[in-house]
């Protein structure tokens, strides 16, 4: 494993910005308005399918469309952005972020809504991997994950709060205006982020070439692969659980967002716990979470005839979630001195994984082994990102190794 000294010096003092915790709150603000968007739309897939005329495996695939744009956009937005200053380039992505969300309220059919939803996605990965890259600046580095994780609060917070508020107002008043509510949340973030985010020039050594030397190292490609399978299971599940509410436990329609809310609850526990152990064993953190949600999703198929027990799986499952925040910072540690595209490809591949997850579930479900089978892909996924876990840690093993031997 290859880490920029200049990164990880645990003596190297955080950036001066005063009201550090403002910082760090402006940029939840916009972890809480993506989280929102991409959380709330899998739990209103009934009012999509109904809306537009369309059943709930065709009404998932406005959630990969989204995937897809955060996969596209993470990448090359970073890359080209890689000599803009932090600030100015967050508030950009919000810019964009908020007008393609109100577009998607807007939208006059079923592909216009696809197209809008690809769009909404593409700042979504370059938002949360400059985020993570200007809180982790703000702290002394043995509390990157942990200041890293007090950002993607934002997020699972939006999980509580936004996406049952967002539910909510799509039954009340139309799911078009879930997305008007995202659209203030967008304007919100960037109102913040100009407020209380520390305004740091560029790095004068960046380029789109350096950000992309981070696609020659393997343990980078491994990592995200970790990310993209392993984190497939949980969307398997959650992209599906409205209807599993609705049709298997019998559970009304209003009543939806509560459980959503449990998910919320679970995850955001999970965020502010688990990365206390991860800044003292990254890859063993990640490998007990894969194994935690393979468990978990194995058994939650047997919990989904009642409403308590399938609410505690729930909430299990959403624990979890925690496993974003612990790769995040895997990644800027393999990727050396090429942080920027590194940590923005962590949120591709999770949307990789929003992607694959749904739609390996929507397979299951479509080839009629039922509305729970989604569990047990995502069971299948969570085992996947474990075995990859043993490989990293198998290669950085053997790396250690060479390098002891050659110095010897």
């Amino acid at each position: 494993m290859s880490i920029s000294p200049s990164v990880l010096d645990l003596g190297a003092p955080p950036v001066p910005v005063p009201r550090v915790g403002l910082a760090i709150l402006a940029l939840a603000v916009g972890g809480f308005a993506i989280g929102t968007t991409e959380f709330a739309s899998m739990s209103m897939l009934p009012l999509f399918a109904q809306g537009l005329g369309i059943d709930a495996p065709t009404a998932g695939h406005a959630i990969s469309a989204y995937a897809l744009g955060v996969v596209v956009g993470a990448p090359v937005i970073t890359v080209l952005g890689a000599r803009l200053p932090r600030r100015r380039l967050l508030l950009m992505l919000m810019a964009m972020f908020t007008v393609f969300n109100g577009l998607t309220g807007l939208a006059p059919s079923y592909h216009w809504m696809l197209l809008c939803r690809f769009l909404s996605g593409l700042p979504h990965g370059a938002y949360f991997g400059v985020a993570a890259l200007v809180a982790s600046s703000l702290v002394p580095a043995n509390r990157r994950t942990r200041a890293v994780g007090q950002m993607f609060l934002g997020l699972t917070c939006a999980t509580i709060v936004g996406v049952p508020l967002a539910s909510w107002l799509g039954q009340a008043v139309g799911w078009r205006w879930s997305f008007a509510l995202v659209a203030l949340l967008g304007t919100a973030t960037m109102c913040a982020v100009f407020a209380f985010a520390p305004d740091t020039p560029a790095d004068a050594n960046t380029s789109p070439l350096r950000e992309l030397g981070a696609l020659q190292r393997p343990q980078v490609w491994i990592t995200l692969g970790i990310g993209a399978i392993g984190f497939g299971g949980m969307f398997a599940v959650y992209t599906y659980l409205a209807d599993i509410l609705l049709h298997v436990t019998h559970m009304s329609l209003d009543a939806v967002p509560w459980v959503m809310g449990v998910f919320g609850i679970g995850m955001t526990l999970g965020t502010m716990i688990i990365p206390v152990f991860a800044d003292r064993a990254l890859l063993r953190t990640a490998a007990g979470l894969l194994l935690w949600s393979m468990v978990i999703l194995a058994i939650f198929p047997s919990t989904a005839g009642n409403v308590l027990a399938l609410s505690a799986a729930v909430f299990l499952i959403g624990i979890g979630g925690a496993l974003a925040t612990v790769l995040q910072t895997r990644l800027m540690d393999v990727a050396g001195d090429a942080q920027g595209l590194a940590a923005s490809l962590n949120h591709s591949a999770f949307n990789t994984a929003n992607a694959l997850g749904p739609f390996l579930g929507g397979l299951a479900i479509s080839h009629g082994y039922g509305w729970t089978s989604p569990g047990w892909v995502g069971s299948g996924l969570a085992l996947g990102g474990l075995l990859l876990c043993f490989i990293s840690t198998a290669v950085e093993t053997r790396s250690e190794t060479v390098i002891v031997a050659g110095s010897c």
